[in-house]
């Protein structure tokens, strides 16, 4: 597991990073909860609450809330709870989320073009595109896949491959053009686009209430592989 969370984490890279030991403390504006968030899997190299503590501080000092990316079940979530800390139910996407894996070759169709189209950022950030998301969705060996109609795009996806895995996010779909099978078609291509790039596995990551998001990537044949919640100091 916390193999899989440092890929996905390389693929979604924060404005400010900083190792705490084993783990990562991150920073990106306030854009999404994985690059706003101490990722703790590993060893910090100190105590937990001192490990918390200097989240707490890291998080302070970039404006962001402090939060704590937890695995499911890890070895450190009791002692998380134990230092005061709890699970964060208003966290905006969702305070669980699921990490689901599976293999590119069975859903692979066609190959998508990376292109960079006019509207694409503002569909799949959801959001005025600030420098910080930019960033976050632009580094790395990255791909922008899209259905454009009429000069609009209507369906919008970001992958990323870090060695042999494709990490897919923020696909979005308009929703006066859901349920025409869009959704399939992007990740299909995307898929196709991975395996050209020397991936043979995609990983996501679904907020649990997602169960379209979910139901779609288990017909590809995408399972659960773990979970991970956002953790905040009981007393800010």
């Amino acid at each position: 597991m916390d193999q899989l969370e440092s890929l996905c984490a390389r693929a979604w890279p924060a404005l400010a990073e900083e190792p705490l030991g084993d783990w990562s403390m991150r920073a990106a504006a306030g854009f999404t909860g994985r690059a706003n968030s101490t990722l703790t899997c590993g060893d910090p190299g100190v105590p937990i609450p001192r490990a918390l503590a200097a989240a707490e501080e890291f998080a302070r000092a970039h404006g962001i809330k402090p939060t704590a990316h937890v695995v499911r079940d890890s070895a450190h979530e009791q002692a998380i709870a134990d230092a005061g800390w709890r699970v964060d139910l208003d966290h905006p996407g969702g305070a669980e989320s699921l990490v689901m894996t599976g293999p590119l070759a069975k859903f692979a169709d066609g190959t998508v073009e990376s292109r960079d189209l006019p509207g694409w950022w503002e569909l799949t950030a959801g959001s005025e595109v600030t420098p910080a998301i930019r960033h976050v969705l632009g580094t790395g060996r990255v791909c922008f896949a899209g259905v454009e109609e009429n000069g609009t795009v209507v369906a919008a996806v970001r992958g990323a491959v870090v060695q042999d895995v494709l990490h897919v996010a923020r696909l979005a779909v308009r929703p006066e053009h859901r349920r025409r099978g869009l959704a399939t078609r992007l990740m299909g291509g995307l898929a196709g686009w991975g395996l050209a790039e020397s991936a043979t596995t995609c990983v996501l990551q679904v907020a649990e209430h997602n169960t379209a998001a979910i139901r779609l990537y288990e017909e590809l044949g995408c399972s659960e592989h773990h979970r991970y919640r956002y953790w905040v100091p009981a007393v800010s």
